[in-house]
């Protein structure tokens, strides 16, 4: 069933030799397009994955920034000494997961 819109048939049942070489070479021509396109799309992906990698990393720098601004605010100004020391343990927690991720 499939086979008669590949290949042509003439009035006594015989393939077209010509017609079945036509439409190889274009399912040929359509592979070779979709490959490079894969390859196009395969290097679209590993770009757009090193940038959202950068991007993290970016913004887990600017968090980072922003909690050390944080602290720093909260010990200049009259935030009471309780809550300093909570956040100095959160940095030293955090520095200390650090390190064990290092140390792996």
């Amino acid at each position: 069933m499939y086979i008669d819109n590949i290949v042509n048939m003439d009035n006594d049942g015989k393939y077209t030799v010509h017609e079945l070489k036509s439409r190889v070479k274009k399912l040929m021509e359509l592979h070779e397009a979709y490959k490079a396109e894969n390859v196009q799309l395969h290097d679209e992906n590993e770009r757009l994955k090193k940038e959202l990698q950068q991007k993290e990393e970016d913004l887990a720098g600017c968090q980072e920034k922003l909690s050390n601004m944080e602290l720093a605010k909260g010990l200049a100004s009259s935030e009471s000494t309780h809550d300093a020391k909570i956040k100095i343990n959160r940095i030293v927690r955090e520095i200390d997961r650090c390190i064990a991720l290092l140390n792996k």
